[in-house]
């Protein structure tokens, strides 16, 4: 099978695309022949050598990912050849073809695409867990979203809208303000004004309930745009590592900072296909809208991480082996 891999740590031109051995699966797994795979800002950290890798060299990126099961482990009943399946934390995605262990493997709905399902999975598990587990979003919040024309700022701020908060948006540029009003958010600001302090304006004064924080370096100033007893979650680093947080400036204010992992809440595959299953629904009923992604030839996966850390696309890139 062909590979998207990286023997050594560095920007997109350490990636190759070479033929490896077709992985083999066990009893309790599945083999999927690859139809989407999705890209995300981990397999830039994984890359760089910033964030943990499964495996030794050739290393092969990917978590996540869509495809068509070809063959079932002897103790599995319930998948066939021939469904539809998709996965949001299985490594070594990045090929042709990928084992996937029975407790990870979703399906996928008809009316469904590969593409779809390989853009929403897991960046809809992650704003679905950001706004039921990190914090709960309610009916009236106010709620600040980092990088909200990115593909989990999009699907946030309708999560937000659903349960009927509202956003307010961050973007680094005025077409992507545009694509963050799209999807619902009230106001959009832009990342070279003083944004905290127009976040305050905003609010009368009192700062958001909720800043969904992904970028680390905007930190401090995630928590300055919060108000007195407010809460910032903090779940990606996209523009660099955060500055420490004062543990006498969370006492002063009462506010909360917390973050977490996903998995450690979406622990057994119950949880992950009813989550799943969810936004699978509201994304047929068109409550959940997913701009067509970009797609790239897996072999051209360089050029994708390259548009990916331009901060320049909007919505996901996937790659289509």
């Amino acid at each position: 099978m062909k590979a998207l891999i990286f023997n050594e740590f560095g920007g997109p031109e350490v990636l190759q695309y070479i033929e490896l051995p077709q992985p083999t699966i066990g009893d309790k797994d599945v083999l999927v022949q690859m139809k989407a795979v999705g890209l995300n800002y981990a397999d830039i950290y994984r890359r760089k050598g910033n964030y943990h890798l499964v495996g030794e060299p050739p290393y092969i990126l990917g978590y996540e990912g869509a495809g068509i099961v070809v063959k079932v482990g002897k103790q599995i009943t319930d998948i066939q050849e021939g469904d539809r399946i998709a996965f949001a934390d299985v490594p070594l995605a990045n090929a042709e073809f990928v084992s996937v262990p029975y407790e990870k493997a979703i399906p996928i709905p008809d009316g469904v695409t590969f593409e779809h399902a390989a853009s929403l999975l897991l960046q809809g598990l992650t704003a679905h867990y950001l706004v039921h587990d990190s914090y709960q979003v309610k009916d009236g919040d106010q709620v600040l979203i980092h990088a909200a024309a990115g593909g989990v700022g999009q699907l946030l701020t309708q999560l937000v809208t659903i349960l009927g908060g509202t956003s307010i948006g961050l973007t680094s540029s005025v077409e992507k303000a545009e694509v963050a009003k799209r999807t619902g958010a009230k106001e959009v600001l832009l990342y070279d004004t003083s944004w905290s302090e127009k976040v305050k304006e905003l609010t009368a004064g009192e700062g958001v309930d909720v800043v969904y924080e992904s970028v680390g370096s905007t930190l401090i100033d995630s928590f300055q745009a919060t108000r007195i007893g407010g809460t910032v979650v903090f779940f990606g680093m996209a523009g660099g590592d955060p500055a420490p947080v004062d543990p006498r400036m969370l006492m002063d204010t009462s506010k909360t900072l917390t973050g977490g992992d996903l998995w450690n809440v979406l622990k057994t595959r119950e949880v992950r296909i009813e989550r799943a299953a969810q936004l699978f629904q509201w994304l047929q009923e068109g409550k959940l809208q997913i701009a067509s992604p970009t797609l790239f030839a897996l072999k051209d996966g360089a050029e994708a991480h390259k548009l990916l850390e331009s901060r320049k696309s909007t919505g996901k890139i996937v790659l289509i082996p």
